[in-house]
């Protein structure tokens, strides 16, 4: 069995489903596609529409579940990044001395382009097909069924709440982490930059590496397996010595 349990919690809109193809892809590690309340296989429960309340249920369940691991990643895409940060912070003030790093995926950090403009060019609350297109054009991934407005009611009730929950998001003042972290952006992407990317330094005064794989902002979907050959390798025990 695997030792590193990799957390994976998915962009705005989408759920679990999103990285359920990862499972079984790298034999080092045990990949969890994370579920929000309220989707996918957990749709009969209460939805989460603030940050402090989603957190205050995955948390306890990523903790439960990775009681046996000897190291726990924590990997977020875009608005997930966001979600992965907080849980993170959250799960290392819960178990102190656990082995845990935070990978941050297509996202700017603290004081960031990318961050600054999920909060100036508000989409929450616009007409579905002028949400919808706004979606896409900040995104800068055009989603199938975004395009098709009878899938409106399906997609757009998840994707609404976190981009409200995106846009409202603040970054915690308090002690930064001490933890390593690793920011990745694809090479293209046209959103998020390196400087973007780069600011996510200041959240840890751990071990910060930032790394690019070839591809636009949605590079994770084509190229899978160099994410998790790259994360293996930067939470490999050796690689964590150096």
């Amino acid at each position: 069995m695997p030792s590193t349990t990799l957390f994976c919690l998915p962009p705005a809109g989408a759920g679990a489903a999103f990285f359920r193809p990862w499972v079984g892809r790298h034999p080092g590690l045990l990949v969890v596609p994370v579920e929000f309340p309220g989707r996918g296989k957990r749709f009969t429960e209460p939805e989460r529409t603030d940050l402090d309340g989603l957190l205050e249920v995955l948390v306890p369940e990523m903790l439960e579940a990775s009681a046996t691991s000897e190291r726990v990643v924590v990997l977020g895409h875009c608005f997930g990044a966001v979600v992965a940060h907080r849980a993170v912070r959250a799960m290392a003030r819960r178990r102190p001395g656990l082995d845990l790093t935070l990978v941050v995926s297509g996202s700017g950090g603290p004081g960031s382009a990318d961050q600054a403009a999920a909060r100036e060019r508000r989409v929450t609350g616009l007409p579905d097909d002028e949400f919808a297109a706004r979606v896409q054009e900040i995104s800068g991934y055009s989603h199938p069924a975004l395009a098709d407005p009878a899938l409106h009611p399906l997609v757009l009730p998840p994707l609404r709440t976190d981009v409200a929950m995106h846009e409202s998001h603040a970054f915690p003042t308090s002690r930064p982490l001490s933890l390593p972290v690793l920011a990745v952006r694809g090479s293209e992407d046209d959103r998020v930059s390196a400087k973007d990317a780069g600011t996510w330094r200041s959240v840890t005064t751990g071990r910060f590496r930032l790394a690019e794989i070839d591809g636009g902002h949605m590079y994770l979907t084509d190229r899978t397996d160099a994410l998790l050959q790259l994360i293996a390798e930067e939470t490999h025990p050796a690689r964590a010595a150096r």
